[in-house]
């Protein structure tokens, strides 16, 4: 691969302790103050949500809004498969592809340029997203069942319990996300690692504008469900 630029360890560096600071810090507020966050809020107004369509008997709202969301995953899952195949196809040119061996070892040895290396890590990026989100859509068709058997016929499907399996499938949708915004950062590494530095400092700012709900005020918050 030829020997690497000073600058590609040091911003590389710089650029991984950056997020990782940042997610360490986002997982601590999400576990000591979830409500100032909108992944805290998220998971609170799908407790009662989840409440609100067993109480209230709203099948018809509860399929239609599980269906958006697996509409909306399965087309980010395309998107992202789409991508990284063609990112995979880019990476071994047809006229390798016979000789591909199966050994990680030897792929890394036909790698000429870190080039090739950064299209890895970003091709890696898509396909963590497409993983995420296929389980994400598993999660919410268990939930199309699940949210639409009565209580009397299965005590031991409680709302808690929807509502956990809810928070899994929606847990994946977030890491797929978040593999797309950060796959923006992986991109700009194409371009140099003070561009990837500057795209990772800029990712901190939005992520904490979309991750972070400190106009709202759960603290008095009552949600007084009745049956009709």
């Amino acid at each position: 691969m030829g020997e690497i630029h000073w600058t590609e360890i040091v911003f590389g560096a710089a650029t991984f302790v950056v997020l990782t600071i940042y997610h360490i810090h986002w997982v601590y507020q999400v576990r000591r103050t979830p409500l100032q966050t909108y992944r805290g809020v998220t998971k609170h107004l799908q407790r009662v949500w989840v409440e609100s369509v067993i109480t209230e008997k709203r099948d018809m709202l509860s399929v239609q809004t599980l269906r958006n969301w697996i509409m909306a995953s399965s087309f980010l899952a395309s998107t992202a498969m789409i991508i990284g195949l063609g990112l995979l196809s880019f990476l071994f040119k047809p006229d390798h592809i016979s000789e591909i061996p199966f050994d990680p070892s030897l792929i890394f040895s036909r790698m000429k340029t870190l080039f090739m290396a950064k299209l890895m890590v970003l091709m890696v990026h898509f396909f963590f997203a497409f993983f995420s989100f296929t389980l994400s859509i598993r999660y919410m068709n268990q939930i199309n069942f699940m949210i639409n058997v009565p209580i009397d016929c299965d005590p031991m499907l409680s709302p808690e319990l929807i509502a956990n399996t809810l928070d899994t499938g929606m847990v994946h949708y977030t890491m797929g996300m978040r593999a797309f915004y950060l796959s923006v950062v992986a991109t700009l590494w194409l371009f140099g690692p003070v561009w990837m530095f500057l795209g990772s400092l800029v990712m901190v700012v939005v992520l904490y504008k979309l991750d972070h709900s400190c106009a709202l005020e759960y603290s008095t918050a009552r949600c007084d469900i009745k049956t009709r």
